[in-house]
């Protein structure tokens, strides 16, 4: 027997506001309702109009139609599954004028990533089968920027060239100025690369485990595709094509339940070209490689300073303060 349709949405209201930990006074006040009616919703006692399940959807961060089906598992989801820092908005470095972006434009982002990457796994596809670890890192980088650039409501938007810098444009007042400018110019990649309203690089990794002979001299299994890895990662850094990359949010991810998910965000508006080790070019015959930077320790201790949500449970807090020798992240 099929569901009705006020019976999918009730059960999927009820979930996604949980797992979201948004108590039905506060989804109330942003969708512009009041709590009795929300608890109704949730009871199947009353349906929605179209305006209203979009609101609700925007603040859940789901997609409307996600509201009219079967909930998904997810994953982790913020906060509830979080350690999150205090801090109502991070520091963008540019030219003149720093910029400010809200926190939680990085933070919301996680759960739309991960439902992102949910409706990948849907269609019986194995992303990370098909695209290899250093591709799905910078895939899964991929997919926070777009999630940032959804729940960002008009203040962040992709840098118009793929290789142009930074990855997202920040728009404020500023930095709209800087892209009416550019009205008429947008073909043209010198004005993006770097941008002169500024905005944020984003950055994938899923740290460094062992080769598999130091794994059989340790007694531990060496993790393979799909396989959670923080019991056997010995460290952790992110790439750059140019040693100029700052206001740099870092993610770290690792396999749950066999697929992809961030476990940490750090972010830093302070990473100098010094916290960047040498270019590394490509070596001839070679194959598709390209010239590299890697972040060096003191890059890696300012994004630990800057630290803006890790998993709760799994021991990556842990992990990361033991690696900087400090405790600043809760365990």
């Amino acid at each position: 027997m099929w569901m009705s349709l006020t019976a999918l949405f009730s059960t999927a209201l009820k979930h996604y506001r949980e797992r979201a930990d948004v108590s039905q006074e506060e989804l109330a006040a942003v969708a512009g309702l009041d709590r009795t009616y929300i608890s109704q919703l949730e009871r199947g006692l009353k349906s929605p109009t179209l305006t209203t399940l979009e609101k609700l959807a925007s603040r859940l961060d789901v997609k409307p139609e996600h509201l009219l089906q079967v909930p998904r598992g997810g994953g982790p989801r913020f906060p509830h599954d979080y350690h999150v820092r205090e801090q109502v908005q991070i520091s963008v470095s540019r030219g003149p004028v720093h910029g400010k972006l809200p926190a939680e434009t990085i933070t919301r982002a996680v759960n739309v990533a991960h439902g992102f990457i949910d409706d990948l796994y849907a269609g019986d596809l194995d992303v990370a089968a098909i695209l290899g670890l250093r591709n799905l890192s910078a895939f899964i980088g991929e997919l926070l920027a777009a999630a940032m650039v959804q729940v960002a409501d008009g203040y962040l938007k992709a840098n118009p060239h793929q290789d142009g810098y930074p990855d997202l444009l920040l728009l404020d007042g500023y930095g709209r100025s800087c892209w009416d400018r550019l009205q008429g110019h947008i073909s043209d990649k010198a004005p993006f690369s770097p941008f002169e309203g500024g905005g944020v690089e984003v950055k994938a990794t899923c740290g460094s485990v062992p080769s598999p002979a130091v794994c059989r001299r340790r007694g531990i299994e060496r993790p393979d595709m799909g396989d959670t890895r923080i019991n056997a990662m010995t460290g952790y850094d992110w790439k750059a094509h140019h040693r100029e990359t700052n206001n740099l949010v870092g993610i770290l991810w690792d396999f749950l339940e066999r697929r992809p998910r961030i476990v940490a965000v750090f972010y830093s508006a302070e990473i100098e070209q010094d916290d960047w080790g040498k270019i590394v070019q490509p070596q001839e015959g070679g194959g598709k490689t390209t010239s590299v930077s890697i972040m060096a320790r003191t890059g890696i201790e300012k994004m630990y300073q800057g630290w803006v949500c890790v998993l709760k449970q799994g021991g990556y807090a842990e992990f990361f303060n033991k690696r900087n020798r400090r405790d600043l992240l809760p365990s």
